[in-house]
């Protein structure tokens, strides 16, 4: 460019972009969303019917076992079992997280991709909000204002985790999380 056009002129130094190294920051641009839908039915009838006699008892008599007689005639047990299961469950989920965090280089891999790791901690009053955010990106997919979006990052992982009133609100106690769990009713 710089011999055949009248109008190229050379960057400053300053102006040129530096190449990415160890422990350089670079943000974030963490756009997620995600939608499961799940329906289901199912249903079971079993009607079951059990008759059972003891036709021969046994004794032991003198180190021997002997057939016993059963002066009232033979023990019977009948029965009948009736069982009905039906169960239906509509589930919908929905969810959306977005932000832009800075994001420390912590390792370059032999092939170039960039090791990035982030955390980030808000207190405001009695809320707390905590957000952690690793991954691998390729440097071709860090754009010039080093920045890069999370559809980019393998290996993509965010820990958000909110700790204060409101969330001791809306959640759930030991006991529902265990009933939840195990559902033993």
């Amino acid at each position: 460019m710089e011999t055949s056009s009248f109008l190229f002129q050379q960057l400053p130094p300053e102006a040129m972009p530096r190449q990415l190294q160890k422990h350089d920051i670079i943000t974030v641009v963490v756009n997620f969303n995600s939608r499961f839908l799940s329906e289901g039915d199912a249903q079971s009838r079993k009607t079951q019917s059990l008759t059972a006699v003891l036709a021969d008892w046994i004794r032991l008599r003198n180190g021997d076992l002997k057939p016993a007689p059963q002066a009232d005639g033979d023990p019977k047990i009948s029965g009948t079992l009736n069982s009905q299961y039906r169960a239906q469950s509509d589930v919908e989920l929905r969810d959306s997280l977005t932000f832009r965090i800075a994001a420390e280089i912590v390792d370059i891999q032999p092939n170039g991709n960039l090791v990035i790791e982030a955390h980030q901690n808000i207190h405001n009053n009695e809320e707390h909000w905590r957000v952690s955010l690793t991954g691998v990106v390729r440097r071709e997919s860090i754009q010039p204002d080093r920045t890069v979006s999370s559809d980019a990052i393998y290996d993509f992982n965010v820990d958000k985790e909110e700790l204060g009133q409101v969330r001791d609100g809306y959640a759930r106690g030991w006991l529902a999380r265990w009933y939840d769990k195990h559902k033993p009713f």
